[in-house]
């Protein structure tokens, strides 16, 4: 008999449950216990937890955890196309400029790349030492022939990254300003940052088609959003209030004392956060991999399938030196930007 029989006897449930106590054979447990002269029943340290599969036990109108997780599956299945009616428009440029960068990047000799890559990197830092170090990367990389893959990576980071700020900030900036909406998305943003990042691919995988750039464009960004919301709002909130009060002084409208006194006074703390997107999304890029995602994370995902530890070594230091080279470079601008205000 199962453990919880007497609990939906008890409650009068059994006709509920559809099924009558003790009707069916006894399980090997109770066989043995039998045998040996012990109740099954007095012994408390084996009691189940009542979870559903041991509720089901005793009451078969209780669903079973498979019936639970099958609902969730059958359910989303079920809303599948008209998401994609509505997702679908939605997310399509995401493709094309995915599509259009890897294509520029890919396409525009290394002459030409490498050099241009350079001159964003001094506009950005304005460091020769930084510009040598990318220099020194970019030439390793085209050495060891992983060049075109590295451009691969950068091709997405650059269009997830700025897509992460685009919507970010504003975010950012919003949350700042009503504490009602920053506690309505601090667990929507809790949420993004704990969730294990293969969870971020099984609905995408359902939803879009595997050759789709959207699909690992949606997760690296969903991943990687998190850092510059929340260090924009942390910034604008920690301005100074007599700052404020001087500007409220002066006459300034909201939107004044936005661009001209907020902002300007929080961009170390946003470029801070631009520094993590940058970081999470290469994470998210060599996980993505796994969905298609082009770059460095296709030949560690070789290495590890195919068990060739060169590939793997090699594409991760390649990785490495690459996150590095980032972030560098943002750390670079946010120096500049600190000596700035630092000066004034």
């Amino acid at each position: 008999m199962a453990t919880y029989d007497g609990l939906f006897d008890t409650l009068g449930l059994r006709d509920w449950c559809g099924t009558q106590n003790s009707v069916g054979p006894m399980s090997m447990a109770d066989l043995l216990a039998q045998s040996s002269g012990a109740d099954a029943d007095t012994s408390l340290r084996d009691v189940p937890f009542p979870s559903l599969d041991a509720l089901h036990e005793a009451c078969a109108a209780v669903p079973q955890s498979r019936d639970l997780t099958l609902g969730l599956e059958t359910g989303f299945l079920g809303i599948r196309d008209a998401l994609r009616v509505v997702v679908d428009p939605l997310t399509q440029p995401l493709s094309w400029a995915l599509e259009t960068m890897l294509w520029v990047m890919t396409e525009t000799p290394w002459w030409a790349m490498i050099p241009i890559l350079l001159l964003i990197t001094w506009v950005v830092g304005r460091s020769w030492k930084v510009v040598g170090f990318v220099a020194l990367v970019l030439a390793g990389l085209a050495f060891v022939d992983h060049y075109e893959v590295a451009m691969q990576t950068l091709a997405i980071i650059f269009v997830c990254a700025f897509i992460c700020v685009l919507l970010g900030v504003p975010i950012g900036i919003a949350m700042s300003r009503s504490d009602r909406l920053q506690s309505m998305l601090t667990p929507v943003l809790d949420m993004l940052q704990t969730l294990p990042p293969f969870v971020y691919l099984i609905p995408l995988i359902f939803l879009f088609s595997v050759t789709e750039p959207k699909l690992y464009g949606i997760a690296v960004i969903l991943y990687a959003i998190v850092p510059v919301v929340r260090l924009t709002n942390l910034g604008i909130r920690l301005v100074n209030p007599d700052v404020i009060e001087a500007a409220d002084a002066f006459g300034m409208t909201k939107s004044q004392k936005l661009f001209g006194v907020q902002i300007p006074l929080a961009l170390p703390n946003i470029m801070a956060g631009v520094n993590q997107t940058i970081m999470m999304s290469l994470a998210m890029v060599v996980i993505a991999s796994m969905v298609s995602a082009p770059g460095l994370g296709i030949l560690v995902l070789r290495g590890i399938r195919n068990l060739e530890l060169g590939v793997g070594l090699i594409a991760g230091l390649g990785i490495v030196v690459l996150a590095i080279a980032l972030d560098r470079v943002t750390k670079a601008s946010l120096a500049r930007i600190d000596a700035s205000q630092t000066s004034r």
